[in-house]
């Protein structure tokens, strides 16, 4: 046996204490989302125990544990004095505050689903078979809506749009835009909602998200405007488009450069495909960082699975990087390959004919 450092092990160790706290602490993060104590303390006035059971209906016994393990979190804020819980105006925007751009419940869902379904993503490993995303638990569609939505809503009419070439000039006046891979319709309705003129269809191959995303534009009052099909990247229809547009998607694809293909198809004179995926340097050394540890792992339970249950399954991951980007594009016949913005989260790309 290799004798180990004493001090590294004492190191690994602790981060490791960390990483248990951090991965049960998100399991109280999905609990207090679901039965609304979040939400019940969202305006940041200190409430005894007492006074948070009554107001949310929950046992106190049971909530006195739960707020105690969120204090050891930093998850919510504890005053010894008074013996009251509160949420920091911070703390809010992450925890209780669905529209806020730091809202971050949506992540922890995804990650409820990755250990619900880890037996069926331990047998593709086995297999090689794949496993798709209808195959997955229902929490992960609407943790990655509630994940992604935040930062569209921050970014997608105000940066990532106007960084293309001409292309929200088109939308103030009237143009056609598919979004492809829409889920539960977030970026579609969004758009629908900042470009009145223009008329969107979204597309996902997973028929209940399409009626969930069917339902949301309903209650956004855009339905006049957006409508919702079910078809997939490679076969999805209509012809000239303004726009045909992919958030973090491509890479779940089986086949992106026959998607990429078969968006060329449907593009009209100067269409843009604007692609959106998670922010990825082209060489691993350089994601061994916060962002990439959550991304390869979402990759390895989900996206590569994903991609790898479907014909071709070139299995790109959610890290593939610039550079593996480009070449999708270019070998679907597509010339112009630019990157048009970027955030900590994702790379913004324009590509053309």
């Amino acid at each position: 046996m290799r004798e180990p450092d004493m001090q590294k092990l004492d190191a690994l160790v602790g981060r490791l204490v960390g990483d248990v706290g951090a991965a049960m602490s998100g399991a109280l993060v999905v609990l207090g989302d679901q039965v609304g104590i979040y939400k019940a303390m969202a305006d940041g006035t200190p409430m005894s125990v007492q006074d948070l059971a009554k107001k949310t209906g929950i046992k106190e016994r049971y909530l006195r544990e739960w707020l105690s393990a969120q204090a050891a979190a930093d998850y919510v804020a504890y005053d010894e004095k008074t013996d009251r819980f509160s949420l920091t105006p911070e703390q809010a925007m992450v925890f209780a505050e669905e529209n806020s751009p730091a809202f971050f419940v949506g992540a922890f869902e995804v990650v409820q689903s990755m250990w619900m379904d880890e037996p069926k993503v331990a047998d593709a490993f086995r297999t090689g078979k794949g496993l798709g995303w209808h195959e997955h638990s229902t929490c992960l569609f609407r943790g990655t809506e509630r994940f992604f939505r935040p930062g569209y809503n921050s970014h997608l009419v105000n940066e990532w749009i106007p960084a293309l070439g001409g292309v929200e000039e088109k939308l103030k006046t009237g143009a056609s835009v598919a979004d492809v891979g829409c889920g539960h319709g977030a970026s579609t309705i969004l758009m629908a909602q900042a470009y009145p003129a223009s008329r969107f269809t979204g597309f996902d191959y997973h028929g209940p998200s399409i009626e969930r995303a069917k339902a949301a534009a309903k209650d956004a009052g855009v339905s006049d405007r957006v409508t919702f099909e079910q078809g997939s990247a490679a076969e999805f229809p209509g012809r000239g488009y303004d726009m045909v547009a992919m958030f973090d998607c491509l890479h779940d694809m089986g086949d992106p450069v026959g998607a990429g293909r078969h968006v060329k198809e449907t593009l009209g004179p100067n269409g843009t495909w604007l692609i959106v995926e998670p922010f990825a340097h082209d060489h691993l050394k350089d994601n061994l960082n916060p962002v990439g540890r959550v991304y390869y792992g979402a990759s390895t339970m989900i996206c590569t699975p994903a991609s790898l249950s479907q014909e071709v399954g070139l299995g790109l991951g959610a890290q593939a990087g610039e550079m593996k980007l480009r070449k999708v594009a270019l070998d679907a016949g597509f010339t112009h390959f630019r990157r048009a913005t970027e955030t900590p989260f994702n790379m913004v790309f324009e590509v053309r004919a």
